[in-house]
C-alpha cells in the first residue's frame, strides 16, 4: 500500500541519498536557535540536499550559523536576527521550516500553547506569504491543529495561497508510532509503517493500527524532561524526515508518500491529516483515510477538537490588523 513508503526514519533517509541529487533546495529554518531549530538546522545543513540554509531567530542565529559553517558540507549557511531580516533569510528559498514557538512544560496540551505562539507564527507566515510565497511551508510549531490554519488564512489574505503547499508536521507522530510498534514486536522501526491520520494533539492523533505494515506519546517526553522542556531531537529528526521526502519529490522522485496536517476534504473538517503522495508541486494526490476497523472510529471523537482549534485560529487572523 502506498504508505508504506512512508516508513523511512531520518536516520535511514540521510543514509539513501545521492549527492547527484538534481536540485539542490534552498531551505530557512525560522526559530532555528531554539531546542527544535538547532538539530533540525544540523540534519539540514548535513543532507546533499540542500545547498543553501538561512537561519533567522530573535537571538543567537550568526553563532549558529557560523558553527554549523565549519561543518564539511556543500550547504552553505547563514543567519539572520530579528523579523526585521526575515525577508534576507527568506528571498529565494524553496522550502520553510518553522519550529519556532514555545516548548510545553508539565500540565500543559498542546493546545495551551495558542496565546503565546499565535501572534509570533502570523508573523513569520506573513513573512513568507510576501517573501516567498512559492516555497514550500512546513509548519512544526504547536499547536499544528491551530498552526495551519492560521497559515492559509494568512497566506489568502496576501493572495499568495496554494492549497498544496502548506504543511502542518505531524511526522513526529508516525515516527514515534514506527518506534513503539517496533519495539513491541521486535521489529527493525525502519521497516515498520504505521499511517497516523487526524491532528496533533490528544485524541486526535490516530495511529491506523489494522493498515501498519508489516502487520503488526509526547506528554511522557513532557514528564521524563521534568519542565526541561518538551520533544526536541526527535521533532528535529521528524521536520527533517518530512523536508528531505518534500525535496525528493521535488526533484522528480516518484511515490513518495508522507502524512501531514493539510487542508483537507477527506473529514467532516476544514483540515485533516492523511498520507500525500508528494509530488514537484507539493501534494500531487491525497491519498486519503483508507479502511479502518472499529476499533479506529476514534475518528468521530477527534472532529469537534479539530474544528475547534481551526476555528479558534480563523477567527485570530480575521480579526488581525
Amino acid at each position: 500500500m502506498p504508505s508504506a513508503l512512508a516508513c523511512r526514519t531520518g536516520a535511514a533517509l540521510l543514509r539513501s541519498f545521492s549527492t547527484s541529487a538534481q536540485n539542490n533546495a534552498k531551505a530557512a529554518v525560522l526559530g532555528a536557535s531554539g531546542g527544535i531549530g538547532q538539530p533540525l538546522a544540523l540534519l539540514l545543513t548535513n543532507s546533499p540536499l540542500v545547498s543553501r540554509l538561512t537561519l533567522c531567530n530573535a537571538a543567537h542565529t550568526p553563532g549558529v550559523a557560523a558553527d554549523l559553517s565549519h561543518i564539511e558540507t556543500r550547504a552553505t549557511v547563514k543567519g539572520y536576527l530579528g523579523p526585521e531580516q526575515l525577508p534576507g533569510c527568506l528571498k529565494g528559498c524553496d522550502v520553510v521550516v518553522t519550529p519556532a514557538g514555545v516548548p510545553r512544560e508539565p500540565g500543559m496540551t498542546r493546545g495551551d500553547l495558542f496565546i503565546p505562539t499565535a501572534s509570533v507564527g502570523a508573523t513569520l507566515t506573513a513573512a513568507c506569504a510576501q517573501h516567498c510565497p512559492e516555497a514550500m511551508i512546513c509548519v512544526i510549531s504547536n499547536p499544528v491543529n491551530s498552526t495551519i490554519p492560521t497559515a492559509v488564512e494568512v497566506f489568502k489574505k496576501h493572495g499568495a495561497y496554494d492549497p498544496n503547499k502548506i504543511f502542518g508536521g505531524t511526522t513526529l507522530d508516525i515516527v514515534r508510532a514506527n518506534t513503539f510498534i517496533a519495539e513491541l514486536k521486535g521489529l527493525d522501526p525502519a521497516r515498520v509503517s504505521v499511517p497516523v491520520i487526524g491532528g496533533h494533539a490528544g485524541k486526535t492523533i490516530i495511529p491506523l493500527i489494522s493498515q501498519c505494515t508489516p502487520k503488526e506519546a509526547g506528554t511522557e517526553v513532557v514528564k521524563a524532561k521534568a519542565g526541561a522542556g518538551s520533544a526536541t531531537l526527535s521533532t528535529a529528526s521528524a521536520g527533517a524526515r518530512f523536508v528531505f521526502s518534500l525535496v525528493d519529490a521535488m526533484n522528480g522522485k516518484e511515490g513518495v508518500v508522507e502524512c501531514s496536517f493539510v487542508k483537507s476534504q477527506e473529514a467532516d473538517c476544514a483540515y485533516f491529516s492523511t498520507p500525500l503522495l508528494l509530488g514537484k508541486k507539493g501534494i500531487e494526490k491525497n491519498l486519503g483515510i483508507g479502511k479502518i476497523s472499529p476499533f479506529e472510529e476514534m475518528i468521530a471523537e477527534a472532529i469537534p477538537e479539530l474544528k475547534a482549534s481551526i476555528k479558534k485560529r480563523e477567527e485570530f487572523v480575521k480579526n488581525m490588523k
